[in-house]
């Protein structure tokens, strides 16, 4: 498969720049992957689609901090991106400057603190925190909220609510699990009140996430690492749910990652741990039958994997009509329910 083969043209006008006034008020295509049909639906309608006894997951990452601006010690300007947190004072991240920065160099950040360049792994620097504080304390202090990169404006107080989901509690993201920003208390409780159960994982969505495949050849694309965490009672309701016939809803790309690579090696597997799993066309789902979505950038991981969920050309004809309707696309964006394809 080429990377050409998902690739779109879509109209800048339809990149949603700002959310919707209420989290609920977006509009949601509803995509039958079995027969290919399309419906156009509101998101108030979603707990309509699922039935009693089916289980929705969630990830409950929640969104840091993560750009700084600051100066090397030896002169010019940089902009950092913290990737990964790795412990109380250390850090991977992303750095911005006219020249790399040298491994054993320091930078001045925020005008407030020193970080030292402690070593390099390929696109990544490994940065020591010279402070007493914490990195999560230093980046809730001083940091800015990384907004996707084509949403034009710079982060806002209200943009610091919106692109956090109303579930967000496990620090550690550096984008959030937009698929869940739609969500609010009262579409939660008429799902429980429709018999239908709420579980969590949670997996702390990379930078990488808004990166296009840059090969011809699909298989040659070296995915990006995230850490994440299924807790067991999270295998036990979809254990539950399954024996009785119910369906699993991922919601969102992130928390389906989350599930499939938990169950790589057979039995869906509790605990912390890594994924780069890089689903494509031709990929057997082991968990998930049904996906809640936004709409996601020509060329990315992500719409090679929605497109192994509904088929290509199923996720083709739901895009062109997405666009033909003027549906909103991307972080703020309106979102995609989809059934998946039989075969899957």
């Amino acid at each position: 498969m080429r990377t050409q083969d998902f690739d779109f043209y879509l109209p800048t006008q339809l990149i949603a720049q700002h959310p919707t006034s209420d989290r609920a008020a977006s509009r949601m295509l509803h995509l039958n992957s079995l027969d290919g049909s399309l419906k156009d639906e509101a998101f108030l309608d979603l707990p309509n689609f699922l039935h009693p006894g089916d289980l929705v997951v969630f990830n409950d990452t929640r969104v840091i901090k993560a750009r700084l601006f600051g100066q090397k010690h030896s002169g010019g300007n940089v902009e950092v991106l913290i990737e990964r947190v790795i412990d109380k004072r250390t850090a991977y991240a992303h750095i911005r400057a006219s020249r790399a920065p040298k491994v054993g160099s320091q930078l001045r950040l925020s005008d407030a603190f020193d970080v030292e360049v402690t070593a390099r792994h390929d696109d990544l620097y490994e940065l020591l925190f010279l402070s007493e504080s914490s990195v999560f304390d230093l980046l809730e202090q001083y940091g800015a909220l990384p907004l996707p990169p084509y949403i034009t404006h710079e982060a806002t107080s209200n943009d610091e609510e919106r692109y956090q989901t109303v579930f967000s509690k496990n620090l550690g993201a550096v984008a959030a699990p937009t698929a869940g920003l739609h969500f609010n208390e009262l579409i939660l409780n008429r799902l429980k009140d429709r018999g239908i159960a709420v579980a969590y994982v949670t997996l702390h969505v990379g930078a990488g996430t808004f990166q296009p495949v840059r090969v011809d050849n699909i298989n040659e694309h070296k995915m990006h690492s995230e850490l994440y965490n299924i807790p067991q009672i999270t295998i036990d309701m979809i254990a539950a749910t399954k024996a009785h016939g119910g369906k699993v809803t991922a919601i969102g790309t992130t928390a389906l990652r989350a599930l499939e690579s938990a169950a790589q090696h057979g039995a869906l597997k509790a605990g912390p741990n890594e994924t780069s799993i890089f689903i494509t066309p031709g990929y057997h789902f082991n968990v998930v039958d049904r996906l809640f979505t936004n709409f996601h950038l020509p060329k990315s991981t992500l719409l090679m994997l929605v497109s192994a969920f509904a088929g290509t050309n199923n996720i083709k004809r739901a895009y062109e009509h997405a666009i033909e309707r003027q549906y909103r696309f991307f972080s703020y964006g309106d979102a995609m329910l989809i059934e998946k394809q039989q075969s899957q």
